[in-house]
């Protein structure tokens, strides 16, 4: 079996608050091979948080802790911060949900790329600029050289997401953490965009966190499936099998979809039982269903 690219254990963040402290991720644990990973869950149920804390970003007041968060076996907590800027980027790439508050206003797409390639890699300004070339290609974007002199603003969503995919990507890193990369995109382009990851993960043999709120979208791209309800993992599945998932909270994700086939007066309401909440977390390594 080949080895994980990516152990967690029992990983916690914490915010104080003015009632006390808040718990937004609760004692999770899973590992990621070289797949495509699905997370899913509610806004507010500890997806993007869990993204964020893998790579250490999340900031004072905020707390992460684990038992170890290990890279290639690196336990990524005993790394001081210099130590992980070599890591992010290099070895764990993030693309953020809107690409308009990732990409620099004031500087032209092409000083991004250019930018993020030579951070990591001390290439010349050339050899980094024919490198950001053919790594637009590879996302499908036409007429690169014309996109390099761009700026942000002057490109669509479909586009700023794919130019992010790019700049994410360039440095070659191990893992992809997508932070719902399609949920502001229109059907058509969001196929694209997946396509787009799916063969670069395929090809470079990467691991993929996929974190999303829309269940058919990962059933239908991811391998397995993390669902997570107020910072706890409940179920685990296997992506082509989600929808004999057990546990009654995915039950009510998926029943409250709607459904060409089975078109209905009204969708069903999730109904929550408090107990989802206080159980504990089940372990992300093994599929259940």
């Amino acid at each position: 079996m080949m080895a994980d690219l990516l152990d967690i254990e029992n990983l916690w963040v914490r915010f104080p608050t003015r009632q006390g402290i808040f718990d937004a991720v609760r004692g999770i644990s899973f590992s990621l091979g070289r797949e495509r990973l699905g997370i899913v869950g509610e806004s507010g149920s500890g997806k993007s948080m869990t993204g964020r804390a893998i790579l250490r970003l999340i900031r004072p007041p905020g707390i992460a802790e684990a038992d170890h968060i290990r890279l290639d076996g690196t336990n990524l907590l005993d790394l001081s911060e210099k130590a992980m800027r070599d890591v992010r980027g290099e070895r764990i790439s993030m693309v953020m949900q809107d690409p308009k508050f990732s990409l620099n206003p004031v500087m032209t797409i092409g000083d991004q790329i250019v930018e993020a390639y030579r951070l990591h890699s001390k290439a010349s300004k050339a050899k980094a600029k024919a490198k950001s070339l053919e790594m637009l290609g590879a996302v499908s974007i036409r007429d690169p050289e014309r996109v390099m002199r761009a700026y942000p603003h002057e490109m669509s969503g479909g586009m700023g997401q794919r130019i992010m995919i790019a700049m994410m990507l360039i440095p070659n890193p191990q893992i992809l953490i997508a932070d719902e990369p399609t949920s502001a995109l229109d059907v058509s382009v969001q196929r694209q965009v997946l396509d787009i990851m799916d063969k670069l993960v395929t090809v470079r043999g990467m691991g993929l966190i996929f974190i999303s709120h829309d269940l058919n979208l990962v059933a239908d791209f991811c391998d397995r499936v993390l669902i997570m309800y107020a910072g706890r993992i409940v179920e685990v599945c296997d992506a082509d099998r989600l929808h004999e998932a057990r546990h009654p909270y995915t039950q009510g994700l998926l029943n409250s979809l709607p459904r060409l086939s089975e078109p209905r007066d009204r969708l069903e309401v999730l109904r929550r039982d408090p107990a989802w909440s206080e159980a504990p977390s089940v372990s992300g390594r093994l599929s259940a269903c």
